[in-house]
């Protein structure tokens, strides 16, 4: 039998955070630029992979991006200082795994400006540890950044589990020896609520 976990690891973006389209649409628009090309010039892996794993500050990320897209940098500024809506449901979850006694960990592919990103919606005390892959040097879905979100929150991986929207993630946490679990938008997370014990 698979022992219950007794500490949560969750991701932020898709998860805890979510981003209205079209609000970066409305910005994108207004410069003449195709509703997304900011958010995919940025996701291109050789632009994106030296500020998730701390090689590239944030600010170096976005004039990369304004380079990229010949625009000026004024622009992506403007897009880039939306930093999205926290989901209700998903932090009371966070919160009723803290109040059952249960350490939690933000598990997160971000970039150095991640702290004031979480003061900014006020979640600075809201978990026992932040595994930020610019800081642990390490991205998901490698081994290494489990491990260390684990030791993050002084846990055995057997006895975590990873909550995360993204398949590829989700897998590579498994075979990293924790429970893990798929978040959908618009989940009530009842399926993870039941995996940690926890009432309602």
């Amino acid at each position: 039998m698979t022992p219950r976990p007794t500490a949560l690891l969750i991701d932020f973006d898709g998860v805890l955070r979510r981003h209205d389209p079209t609000v970066a649409a409305a910005v994108e628009t207004r410069h003449g630029l195709e509703p997304g090309a900011i958010l995919a010039a940025g996701l291109e892996w050789d632009r994106q992979l030296p500020a998730i794993i701390g090689q590239v500050k944030r600010d170096e990320w976005l004039a990369s991006i304004a380079g990229a897209l010949r625009v000026d940098e004024a622009v992506v500024l403007e897009w880039d200082a939306y930093k999205g809506e926290i989901v209700p449901e998903v932090l009371r979850f966070v919160k009723d795994v803290r109040a059952a006694g249960m350490k939690v960990g933000l598990a997160t592919n971000s970039m150095d400006d991640l702290a004031d990103v979480l003061a900014l919606h006020g979640l600075s005390a809201q978990f026992d540890a932040v595994a930020n892959s610019s800081e642990i040097g390490v991205h998901k879905p490698a081994p290494g950044f489990f491990r260390a979100a684990c030791a993050l929150v002084g846990a055995h991986p057997k006895q975590c589990l990873f909550v995360d929207d993204t398949d590829r993630n989700i897998r590579a946490a498994r075979a990293a020896g924790l429970s893990a679990y798929r978040y959908t938008p618009g989940d009530d997370l009842a399926y993870a609520r039941k995996a940690l014990g926890l009432q309602g």
